[in-house]
């Protein structure tokens, strides 16, 4: 024991530091920076705009009567008790609003209030709620003019209506210009300053114009050997032709194509191609011509009588083969068997699923800005060069073009060429290279041949790039007006046309591309649009975003368009293991939907929410409005990389079968490769948007063509829908203009919380866990009266009624098994309900408890 004792040693004491602490400094820029310096600063500059402006509403009408006390006072005036002013703010008030009237700018003065009234709120609240930089302008350029006019147009009066300094100019402009020179000046300067201020449109009457006789077309249909014959003083078609070959070098003799030497390059006019979008939509809408007569028997047709439809068929006659076309009128409805129904909706008006947030307000064009210019810029030279050097370098290998035509576009110009006759397309094609070395372009694409007509097509990126506003896109006829479930905006053809189609239709969406080539902006270009279109009531987004920066601008609008699982904190998805989760609390979302539809008797969710609409469903019944969901994965490769299958398996399901319940999905990668985009998700993806790529075998992962390796970047892309691959440059929405869009619906009244998706639970996670009435589920005591009061066992409807997984649900009735309430299962049957009244079940769960 004692040398154990010996052998333990005492613990050493740590020396104490007895030296005073030193104070904290307070740092300049912290305090700068301090958020709470920045609301107190906000605080006062709204005060002082305030009381600004109450000092000079007071001295419009007591300025007389203070006045000559100002003048006199000096700086007793201030400090002095024994002066008293009329003014609504007292000395200080009366002194602040004679120095800026009379010794300033005048009436003007009030721009200083709205100045500081901007800088304070944005301040007070931490928001942009006023863009200071424009505001600025606006303030220091309309205080110096409406100085100098009040004080010009009202010299006469003695109210200080420019002040010192609107006078003072205004007198040097009059003895410098003169009085109609000054006064011209400042009509013109308040005129432009206006359209800068307020960008007016100005229209000009058209005048009625009288009818123009149509000219006849350039180039007649060839005339067969009768009509040439009848036509004897009129040139033979084939004459024309043997002349235009001529011309070309086209002309065959014995069967030899002789070709004649080089023409000059003058020969082949340029068509420039311009195409409205205005032109287009009109010549989109169907029209159904009226059967025509036959002209050369009229003498032998019947009179066609039309009786009221739902008497006597309608028949009409005619002499061809004597033969005659009964038309036999589509039979009316019937309305018996749904009497029953429709006698208990009479009473009750149409559901209206938008009045949960009745005061929404759709965000305005004002957010967005203007880039560039919305005319396409075209520079004659430029498209007259690069027509000489396509004809040269076809010449240089002997190929022979008829005719030449180029359409100009925002980024690339297509020019379209008719080969003459016997030139095989595969040659023109082969000097894809030659071209682009001539034409020293950054990227040349040949479409040969053009579908849908006889022409090859030679795409050429222009010098000028002219950038597409989304604001153009979103305030077009063809998006506003529109009967589409989900409308995005994508971009513009070549021909300036807006290309807006139906995600519904697509149904899905795959964008791939190298990085930095615009597909963060497509997201938002296409998010930004349904944003526009849709009511909080009808869409919900499930935004997928593992770089964790890209679509954390949404993260405002959470309780108006988000969807998330229940208990998660955030709404954006970032974490791999909560993605699966998701994914998976997806599918059961469609199974629900499913079985939804499947009691509803409808096909997809547009027949269903319109039979929901008309109060054709109970509620009761585990119905409701079902909105649309658009899962947004923004880089789909790492999820891959990270989770494997477990994230594959979803979302092919998801693909497969997701689309008639709208649920729909827009998946982004920068990896385009075949172990990201597998053939199972390919297959269920037929919209897909291409960005530059580096190879030709990414283009073909893509899109199963080549093409993309040859786009020019920043938006260029091509999209392949509805079996045409289609050019277009993507409509470009940037980060401030996306954050006004959000900013401007988080500030509306929303949802108490986002849109809650069911549970899942992980298998998993609950391997080995054995149920335990001590250990019961949070939702125990609201399933039991569920089951009590519906006297139905299913798991199926704690489903739809509580939005839970199929896990949960079961946990829940094998617990609800063990207290007693439900019986054992049945198999494909509903459990046996025990519990028969809510009285007993009281008293059953306060025993638990």
């Amino acid at each position: 024991m004692a040398n154990k004792l010996k052998s333990k040693k005492k613990p050493i004491p740590e020396p104490v530091d007895l030296r005073p602490e030193k104070e904290e400094k307070v740092e300049v820029k912290s305090l700068v920076k301090d958020e709470r310096t920045h609301k107190i600063i906000g605080a006062v500059l709204l005060l002082l705009s305030v009381f600004l402006f109450i000092a000079f509403t007071s001295y419009l009408f007591t300025w007389k009567e203070d006045q000559d006390k100002v003048f006199r006072g000096g700086s007793d005036f201030l400090f002095g008790d024994d002066i008293r002013v009329a003014n609504l703010l007292g000395r200080l008030g009366a002194w602040a609003s004679h120095f800026f009237f009379y010794k300033a700018f005048g009436l003007a003065s009030y721009f200083v209030c709205s100045l500081f009234f901007v800088s304070g709120a944005n301040l007070l609240f931490g928001k942009k709620l006023f863009r200071l930089a424009r505001n600025v302008r606006y303030v220091l350029i309309g205080l110096l003019y409406f100085s100098v006019a009040f004080a010009f147009f009202a010299s006469a009066s003695t109210f200080p209506w420019g002040g010192a300094v609107g006078t003072m100019i205004s007198n040097w402009m009059e003895s410098f210009l003169g009085t109609v020179g000054t006064g011209a000046i400042l009509l013109v300067g308040g005129l432009a300053y206006f359209i800068w201020r307020f960008n007016p449109v100005f229209t000009v009457p058209k005048m009625p114009s009288l009818p123009v006789k149509k000219s006849q077309p350039e180039v007649q249909p060839l005339a067969s050997e009768e009509e040439v014959g009848k036509n004897e003083d009129e040139p033979s078609p084939k004459l024309f032709i043997e002349d235009k070959a001529k011309k070309n070098g086209l002309k065959k003799e014995s069967g030899i194509v002789v070709i004649p030497p080089p023409q000059p390059i003058d020969e082949f006019p340029l068509e420039v191609i311009e195409r409205e979008e205005v032109n287009r939509e009109e010549e989109e809408i169907p029209f159904e011509p009226e059967p025509s007569l036959p002209p050369e028997q009229p003498e032998r047709l019947t009179h066609v009588e039309m009786p009221p439809p739902p008497v006597k068929p309608v028949i009409v006659s005619a002499p061809v083969n004597d033969l005659e076309l009964e038309i036999k009128p589509a039979a009316p409805e019937k309305e018996e068997e749904d009497e029953g129904s429709e006698n208990k909706t009479e009473e009750l008006a149409p559901y209206e699923p938008t009045l949960d947030l009745r005061d929404y307000k759709y965000p305005g064009m004002d957010l967005l800005e203007t880039h560039g210019s919305e005319k396409i810029v075209q520079d004659p030279a430029e498209l007259e060069a690069n027509k000489n050097q396509i004809i040269n370098t076809l010449k240089n290998y002997d190929i022979l073009i008829q005719k030449i035509s180029a359409t100009v576009g925002p980024t690339v110009t297509l020019y379209e060429i008719v080969p003459a006759a016997g030139v095989r397309i595969s040659r023109i094609k082969n000097l894809e290279d030659d071209i682009a070395l001539s034409l020293a372009a950054l990227g040349i694409r040949i479409i040969a041949p053009i579908p849908g007509k006889g022409t090859i097509g030679i795409e050429v990126p222009n010098v000028k790039k002219t950038v597409v506003s989304m604001k153009t896109l979103l305030s077009s006829d063809k998006f506003q007006h529109n009967n589409y479930s989900l409308p995005i905006a994508v971009g513009k053809k070549i021909d300036n046309e807006n290309f807006i189609v139906d995600l519904a239709a697509m149904p899905h969406l795959l964008m791939a591309g190298a990085t930095g080539q615009g597909k963060s902006v497509g997201l938002n270009a296409i998010l930004v649009s349904l944003l526009y279109k849709k009511h909080p009531s009808q869409l919900k987004f499930v935004l997928v975003d593992p770089k964790k920066v890209e679509l954390s601008l949404y993260r405002t609008i959470e309780r108006h368009f988000l969807a998330k699982l229940p208990g998660e904190e955030e709404a954006i998805i970032t974490d791999t293991k909560k993605v699966i989760n998701t994914l998976n609390a997806l599918c059961i979302e469609m199974d629900n939907r499913y079985d939804l539809l499947k009691e509803a008797g409808t096909r997809n969710i547009k027949e269903y929410n319109e039979k929901f609409v008309k109060r054709r469903l109970n509620p009761q019944k585990g119905h409701q409005y079902l909105p649309f969901i658009v899962l947004v994965i923004d880089e789909f490769a790492d999820l891959i990389m990270t989770a494997g299958k477990e994230v594959e398996m979803p979302i092919a399901r998801l693909a497969q079968l997701a689309r008639a319940v709208g649920i729909h999905l827009i998946i982004a990668t920068q990896r385009p490769s075949v172990n990201i985009i597998t053939g199972t998700i390919k297959a269920n993806f037929p919209a897909r948007i291409a960005f530059k790529v580096s190879s030709k075998i990414d283009s073909r992962t893509i899109l199963d063509a080549g093409g993309a390796e040859q786009l020019i970047g920043k938006g260029d892309m091509l999209i392949s829908y509805n079996g045409e691959l289609t050019r277009l440059q993507c409509a470009f929405v940037d980060t401030p203009e996306v954050e006004d869009v959000t900013a401007f619906i988080g500030e509306q009244r929303g949802y108490p919380q986002a849109f809650l998706l069911p549970e899942y639970v992980d298998e998993k996670d609950m391997e080995g866990k054995d149920f335990d009435l001590n250990d019961k589920d949070p939702l125990f005591e609201e399933a039991a009266r569920l089951i009590v009061q519906n006297q139905v066992g299913s798991t199926s409807l704690l489903q739809r009624r509580m939005k839970l997984g199929y896990n949960r649900a079961g946990r829940l009735m094998d617990q609800l098994e063990g207290a007693g309430v439900v019986g054992p299962n049945l198999g494909s049957k509903a459990r046996e309900v025990i519990i028969k009244t809510e009285v007993e079940l009281e008293e059953l769960l306060s025993r638990i408890v």
